[in-house]
This record gives C-alpha cells, sequence and structure tokens, in this order.
C-alpha cells in the first residue's frame, strides 16, 4: 500500500463545461423579500455564480492546495487521498484530522501549517504535529465502495489502515461534524493505536439510555429538546440524503448552481456569521470547496454516507464507553452543542471547553483557536506521548 504522489489538476475541458453550465443556467422565482428564509438567497447566488464565472481563478486555487503534500493510499482495495505534512520540531506526533460534510480537506489548510510549523507562527517547536488530512471516502478524490456500507465504522477502520502504512503505530486524532464521528469510532475500535482523541461534536455517537443508565441531567434534556427542535427547522437535507439520496444526486451533479445552493447554504446558517456569510468567508473560499465537489462529481457518495450511518449508526453498548482520552471544544454556532455530561456517557473527556465564538466550520472560522485546543490537549503530557509513538 505504498502511497504515490498525487496532484490536483482539472482538465482545461472540465473549466470550460463548467462556465458553459454557468452560462446556461435557468433561475428559479423567488417570493419578494424572501431573503434566506426560504433558503438560498437568490440575489446572492447570483452574485457567486457571476464570480465563479468570471473573476474565480480555479488554477491558482489549484497551486496553492497543491503547495501541500497529496498522496493516495490504496486502502481495503479504494483509492484514498490524504494530505500528509510533516511537523517541524524536535519529536512530533502524529495527528490524523478528518473532516465533515458539506466541507472537504480544503478547510484545513489554514491549520495545517499552524499545526505542522508552530515556531514559525508564533508558537513553540515542542508543539509540532505530523498531519494527515484524508478526503473521506466517498469524498472529493477518496473512492468509496460500489457495494455501500461506508459508514463511521469502516471510515474509521480505513483511517487507521492508512495511519498505520504511513508508520504511525500510535496517533492521535481530531475531527468536527462526521469527522468527529470518525475520530470516536478510531477511539473506540482501535484503542491500541489512538493516543487521544479531540472533538468539537458529540453528536453522532449514541450512549446507552435504556433504564439502567443514569436519567438525564436537566441540561441533556435541554439539549436533546433542542437537537429536536433544530431537526424541524434545519434537518430536510439529512432526511433527504439519509433516506432518498441519490434522488438528489442528479440535480447537484447536473448543475454548478444547485450545488453551491445546496452548500452555501449551509456555509450561512451553521456558521458564526449571524446572516452576513461573506464576513466569515471569502468567495474564492467558497468556491473552492463547492468546485472540489463539482470537478470530482462527488456530491452523490458524500451524501450517501447518511444513508449508510442511518442504517449502521455508531452505538455504544451497555457500560461501553470511548476510554481514550478526550478533548471536546464546543463552538456556539455549531449545530449541536452537548454538555459535558452529556459527552461523557461516551467519551473519556479530560478536557472541555465553551468556546467564545466559531461554527461548524471551525478551521475555517476560527483556525487559532482550534488550533490551542488541540495543542493544549496532548501538550500536558506530550513527553510521554512521544515515546508511544
Amino acid at each position: 500500500m505504498a502511497p504515490r504522489p498525487f496532484q490536483i489538476k482539472v482538465p482545461d475541458e472540465a473549466l470550460r463545461d463548467l462556465y458553459r453550465r454557468l452560462d446556461a443556467t435557468i433561475w428559479p422565482d423567488e417570493g419578494t423579500g424572501a431573503g434566506w428564509t426560504h433558503g438560498t438567497s437568490r440575489p446572492y447566488l447570483k452574485e457567486l455564480a457571476h464570480y465563479w464565472r468570471h473573476e474565480f481563478d480555479w488554477r491558482a486555487v489549484e497551486s496553492r492546495l497543491n503547495s501541500f503534500s497529496h498522496f493516495i493510499a490504496d486502502v481495503q482495495g479504494l483509492g484514498i487521498h490524504f494530505i500528509h505534512q510533516k511537523g517541524h520540531g524536535p519529536n512530533p506526533v502524529p495527528l490524523i484530522i478528518s473532516h465533515g460534510w458539506p466541507s472537504s480537506f480544503a478547510e484545513m489548510q489554514k491549520i495545517i501549517p499552524l499545526l505542522t510549523d508552530p515556531a514559525g507562527h508564533g508558537g513553540h517547536a515542542d508543539d509540532a504535529f505530523d498531519v494527515v488530512v484524508p478526503s473521506l471516502p466517498g469524498f472529493i478524490f477518496s473512492e468509496t465502495s460500489p457495494e455501500g456500507g461506508m459508514h463511521l465504522a469502516r471510515m474509521a477502520d480505513i483511517s487507521d489502515e492508512l495511519m498505520t502504512a504511513l508508520g504511525y503505530q500510535r496517533y492521535a486524532a481530531q475531527g468536527g461534524d462526521i469527522g468527529s464521528g470518525v475520530t470516536a469510532a478510531l477511539g473506540l475500535r482501535h484503542a491500541d493505536h489512538v493516543i487521544g482523541v479531540h472533538v468539537t461534536s458529540a453528536a453522532l455517537v449514541t450512549p446507552w439510555l435504556d433504564e439502567s443508565a443514569p436519567p438525564l441531567s436537566p441540561a441533556e434534556s435541554a439539549y436533546l429538546e433542542g437537537r429536536r427542535n433544530w431537526m424541524s427547522s434545519e434537518g430536510a437535507y439529512y432526511m433527504l440524503q439519509s433516506t432518498k439520496p441519490q434522488t438528489l444526486s442528479f440535480g447537484l451533479t447536473d448543475s454548478p448552481v444547485g450545488l453551491a445552493a445546496w452548500i452555501v447554504e449551509k456555509f450561512r446558517a451553521w456558521s458564526d456569521c449571524h446572516g452576513d456569510i461573506e464576513s466569515r468567508f471569502t468567495k474564492d473560499e467558497l468556491l473552492t470547496n463547492i468546485s472540489l465537489y463539482w470537478f470530482t462529481r462527488s456530491i452523490g457518495s458524500a451524501n450517501r454516507f447518511y444513508y449508510e450511518n442511518r442504517t449502521n449508526p455508531l452505538a455504544l453498548g451497555k457500560d461501553e464507553r470511548i476510554e481514550v482520552r478526550t478533548g471536546l471544544s464546543v463552538f456556539p454556532a455549531d449545530i449541536s452543542l452537548p454538555p459535558r455530561e452529556w459527552a461523557e456517557r461516551s467519551f473519556q473527556v479530560e478536557h472541555y471547553q465553551d468556546m467564545p465564538r466559531g461554527g461548524h466550520f471551525n478551521a475555517m472560522e476560527e483556525p487559532e483557536l482550534l488550533v490551542e485546543e488541540i495543542r493544549s490537549l496532548f501538550r500536558a503530557d506530550r513527553t510521554s506521548l512521544r515515546h508511544a509513538v
């Protein structure tokens, strides 16, 4: 399973095809003054599409992304794409970072240099990590199994196999959203390899909750009620992608504007932008992520994760818990805000922090805050961790 170097190179014809499709967009009507209340704003999407067609420089983005060290490895018969950036320090700790949806490896562009070269960014060389950022199976440049079954546990098994093949017998893991679930599954299924985990969500792990479990605290009851309310107002994407993902994939794979509408609405709704999406993300940042999905035609396989995980959830058994040391950072505008006692039903929580700002895409929104949380979790006993790697 020797990794082979990989570079992003979108064919010129794919760019020409994108421009043709953008030029031929048929725009729906919109109720007067609808804004974002019915979903993605048509005026904003027109502005974004015009920028995509006439100003966005994909080749410059490609060059920037290719400044990282990309590879493809064959894992369980699938081509898995990943960035592998070595740390600059006396003994970097290996760290695998798993992204979420509708995000990609590109979300980590800001945090990779901070983690791998802390001394070059105002920190201490002792805090350096070797960073591995895969594209999750079915996302962007990573293949998925045509037979299905690509749920959290299998994604974690693939990630562990990748890390051990890279020579890391012991490593740390971090993730948000789906990546939090992959990270949790790594800690559960591969505790002999995983030093500890840092997550920004506890929503994808279902703790044991029968009559023998401790009763819910008021904070936990409020959290679960909030999740139910959120599903009724924001969860339509989840219900569709977890039940009929293929129906959705036809339109999103055929229309770049349709794809952009589906993704950009989530970046606005789930970030700490207070309704002004470009207060958190530039058009170039938004379109980098959208373009990666467009050029790889991977939105269908990425969306299918929800179907696979609904039928194979990460559910803990009686008296079962993720026993590796865990840090949880809760960003206030994220879609899931678990209290500590909820997280402790599933994890061995050693560090819990309510963050002052940031949302679902925290590696883009608040890279310095996220990096310091990762560093602090592993800093206290870093010497012993080095000996374990």
